[in-house]
């Protein structure tokens, strides 16, 4: 009695899981990249640092869309160009030291948004050109993936991300304050 309880419970679970049902809704689209690989790079071209006696010298913008909290948020500064279609990037923190005293940039950044800072050892008005019409490359890089690429260059970066420079978007944001 004992086996043909048993064979009769396994021939009604395979009965039972070979059944078919109405197909469900469709899923959402998934995210395109290579190996499930996105990342993002945006431009922020011309913009003029913000002074307020809080903060000092800063650039804020939030991120719209929301990045993912594993992500990890690089920004460069085009320091020059090579030629009129060679701009030379430099990643940021970075500390420069000119005659007037040291100039420091900086950023934080968090899912929803980032803020640049401009700071030094002396009256950055009185330097106009490394606070006013700057542009910045901000690069979205999936947490997973950022330990393994050279930050330090920007040629790289774009490389490992798999990304052309067609693919950069020039963002306007609305200018935030921040008292």
């Amino acid at each position: 009695m004992k086996k043909i309880s048993t064979i009769l419970a396994v021939f009604t679970m395979i009965l039972i899981s070979s059944c078919d049902g109405s197909q469900g809704p469709p899923g959402f689209d998934g995210l395109d990249g290579q190996d499930g690989l996105l990342g993002e790079v945006f431009e922020l071209k011309n913009v003029d640092f913000n002074f307020n006696a809080t903060d000092g010298y800063t650039i804020y913008r939030a991120l719209n869309p929301e990045i993912f909290a594993s992500d990890v948020v690089l920004i460069y500064r085009m320091t020059g160009t090579v030629d009129v279609n060679t701009p030379i990037w430099q990643l940021i923190p970075r500390t420069l030291f000119l005659p007037a005293g040291e100039l420091d940039y900086d950023f934080d950044f968090s899912k929803k948004d980032f803020t640049i800072y401009a700071g030094g050892t002396y009256d950055l008005s009185t330097t106009p050109t490394y606070i006013k019409n700057q542009t910045f490359r901000i690069v979205i890089v999936p947490g997973s993936f950022s330990a393994s690429i050279n930050k330090n260059n920007y040629g790289d970066v774009m490389a490992a991300l798999n990304l052309k420079e067609s693919q950069i978007q020039n963002i306007i944001f609305n200018i935030v304050c921040i008292a």
